[in-house]
């Protein structure tokens, strides 16, 4: 599954996205007066949190070589990003998702491992950069929090009928070109929800004015630092290396007719309108062969009588009781709350796709005979063991597994980009930028 936490893809160059906290103001120095920026339901923006996280930003587009749009249009952008996970994190927080210390824990070790570096060396080099550890640690819990609300309310209700698999497998992207890979870019000129038609002409002579912008030579990137509403705005538009099948359809459609460097007449969708442009193109050939896992697990239910808590120490306790010798599949009929215990908790044998991506992650991690920690999913809390792999070939199941996993794949972002619209547009938000 390609959502892997973009925390745990963060290297030593790119810790700028945390808070930046520099810890050498001179006590002379004067601060700044404060102010607040935005309303988020409840809760406030400040302007000292957008500048730092706009310095954070414009840090990342030098790196990265970008040309860089006025600070002030970067401003309005960033703020409606910090909008935007606020709004998130507020909602993350009703339904009850939490990333505790220990799972943060966790995650920082692994960044720090990702850096070749111990979490003590890493804390260091962050605070030679000028970034306070503890504004890193809760920029990441936010990052953390953030996806797996994702997954929770997006990926895992993402639903594929046999009906489209069929289509897929028929038609003519099913049957070849997986292997290439297209580099794009995006701008998003995101539309409200249930927009009027004087807002949806509105955003379309915006969309246009950006088109003459491109066609008079300006910087795709900049240009997408400057108007885009996607997340990855702040990237310049790039969307990274992806195969066709992890492409939106409109997008796919749209990548095999362009060339490089060349971008697409506008393009039109519920989110709003787009611009897309390739700047890559590569490989060919064949899917490789997929990988199956025989997996079994006990899980554990969080709902109003059961805590996080107590879901996880019940794991841990049936953890300590299989390695005394205690049977897994014996402890799985007695106390697991799947579909799956009365044959032991066995799951049979697992595609890339058939499970939410938390538990595949924590999965994929194990080697045969291994049992993990306690694993927290949309649906509870998990105690997991692999008990073999294989490879297989193509086959008529794994032929519908790989479709299966394209389709996802290629609905998922535009059902994030849905939910996020809907989300952001049910909040009260008040903008306070322009006040002085």
């Amino acid at each position: 599954m390609i959502l892997l936490l973009r925390v745990l893809l963060f290297s030593a160059c790119l810790v700028g996205l945390a808070a930046a906290q520099t810890t050498d103001r001179s006590p002379r120095e004067p601060i700044p007066a404060d102010r607040i920026v935005a309303v988020v339901n409840d809760e406030v923006i400040t302007l000292h949190e957008l500048r730092s996280r706009l310095d954070s930003a414009l840090g990342q587009l030098q790196r990265q070589g970008t040309a860089l749009p006025p600070r002030d249009v970067l401003e309005k952008q960033m703020l409606e990003r910090l909008v935007t996970d606020k709004v998130q994190l507020q909602f993350a927080r009703e339904i009850g998702l939490r990333v505790d210390d220990a799972q943060l824990d966790q995650a920082i070790q692994r960044i720090a491992a990702n850096n070749k570096l111990s979490v003590a060396q890493f804390k260091a080099a962050l605070e030679k950069d000028g970034i306070a550890f503890a504004n890193f640690r809760e920029e990441i819990r936010a990052e953390i929090t953030i996806a797996r609300l994702r997954e929770r309310e997006v990926d895992s209700r993402i639903f594929i009928s046999e009906g489209e698999i069929d289509n897929y497998l028929a038609g003519a992207s099913g049957q070849g070109g997986a292997g290439e890979e297209y580099q794009m870019a995006h701008i998003l000129l995101r539309a409200p929800e249930s927009a009027s038609p004087e807002q949806i002409q509105e955003l379309r002579a915006k969309t246009d004015q950006v088109v003459e912008r491109l066609q008079k030579g300006e910087n795709f990137a900049q240009l997408a630092a400057a108007y885009s509403d996607a997340p990855d705005a702040l990237r310049g538009g790039d969307l990274g290396w992806r195969s066709l099948d992890r492409l939106p359809t409109m997008f796919a459609e749209v990548a095999v007719k362009l060339q490089v460097g060349q971008v697409s007449p506008v393009l039109r969708s519920s989110n709003g309108f787009h611009l897309i442009k390739l700047l890559g193109k590569r490989g060919g050939g064949a899917l490789p062969a997929v990988q199956q896992t025989h997996a079994r697990h006990i899980l554990i239910k969080v709902n109003e009588v059961v805590s996080e808590s107590e879901a996880r120490h019940t794991l841990e306790t049936l953890q300590e009781r299989i390695k005394n010798g205690e049977k897994f599949a014996d402890l799985a009929r007695l106390f697991s709350q799947d579909g799956s215990a009365a044959k032991g908790g066995d799951l049979g044998w697992i595609y890339a796709g058939d499970t939410v991506p938390e538990f595949e992650r924590a999965m994929n991690r194990l080697a045969p005979g291994e049992l993990s920690q306690p694993v927290q999913s949309p649906f509870g809390f998990h105690l997991i063991e692999v008990l073999e792999r294989r490879v297989q070939d193509v086959s008529s199941d794994r032929q519908r597994a790989a479709a299966r996993q394209v389709l996802r794949e290629r609905k998922r972002d535009e059902a994030y980009q849905d939910w996020l619209r809907q989300t952001r547009d049910r909040a009260y938000v008040e903008l306070r930028l322009e006040e002085r």
